[in-house]
């Protein structure tokens, strides 16, 4: 059974923010919770395909290819997905519950109104994948490279993205509390309409937002990103900038 610790972002951390919630002290950030997750000796999954609303109990999925099966509806508790080809599969309102996901790979992964909770990702290399309307709770992403990543509307709360490349994710209309990003490049961001509480950029080696700069009110940046956003910030407040 997957067991759930402080991890090592606990706590406030100190930083310049900008924006933040009344009566908190002023340059302190709350770092997010990480998942700590223990599997039990697992069961091999048989063959066959991905079942829509499936219940999946301590089952490893090991190298297999699941493209364009449907597991819509479905619940993995305690499973580990290893090294699978997820090419248009469809995972909408799928549960995954203490659980980690290595190595997946694919295009338009349908993970649309899912639900991640003491989950870990890592490596995984996929592109336009859809988990708009999803909620992502205690989830730790690290390492690998995603493409146009769709989380709009959805929740995060307790979220790392770590050691990965993001590659123009869209967070339009998302609530995003306790995120932290480091030692990642996230290239063209979209926080369009996006509410943002303790949300740390700063670990982020590479930073460029296309869309929602007003909305960075309760996130955290360094003094190089402001600098480096400085165009950005200019064009969102009309400010002209010459000589």
């Amino acid at each position: 059974m997957a067991r759930t610790g402080t991890g090592a972002g606990d706590g406030a951390r100190s930083g310049a923010v900008t924006g933040g919630a009344g009566g908190r002290r002023p340059g302190v950030v709350r770092g997010a919770r990480r998942p700590e997750v223990r599997l039990p000796v697992l069961e091999p999954f048989a063959d066959g395909e991905l079942e829509p609303d499936g219940d999946y109990d301590g089952v490893e999925f090991r190298e297999r290819d699941l493209a364009e099966q449907d597991g819509g509806g479905a619940r993995f508790m305690d499973c580990a997905v290893t090294g699978c080809a997820l090419d248009g599969t469809r995972l909408r309102k799928a549960r995954f519950l203490d659980s980690v996901l290595t190595g997946l790979r694919g295009v338009g992964t349908d993970l649309a109104e899912a639900t991640l909770r003491d989950v870990e990702v890592l490596d995984a290399r996929l592109g336009g994948a859809q988990l708009y309307g999803a909620v992502l709770e205690r989830v730790v992403v690290r390492g690998g490279k995603i493409d146009y990543l769709n989380l709009r509307q959805a929740r995060l709360r307790d979220v790392v993205f770590e050691g990965c490349v993001l590659v123009e994710p869209d967070f339009g209309g998302a609530r995003l509390e306790r995120v932290e990003f480091v030692d990642c490049a996230v290239k063209s961001v979209d926080f369009t309409a996006a509410t943002l509480s303790d949300v740390d950029l700063r670990g982020a080696v590479e930073l460029g937002i296309a869309g929602g700069v007003g909305r960075l009110s309760g996130a955290v940046i360094s003094a190089a990103q402001l600098l480096d956003l400085a165009p950005v910030l200019a064009g969102e407040l009309g400010i002209r900038v010459e000589g």
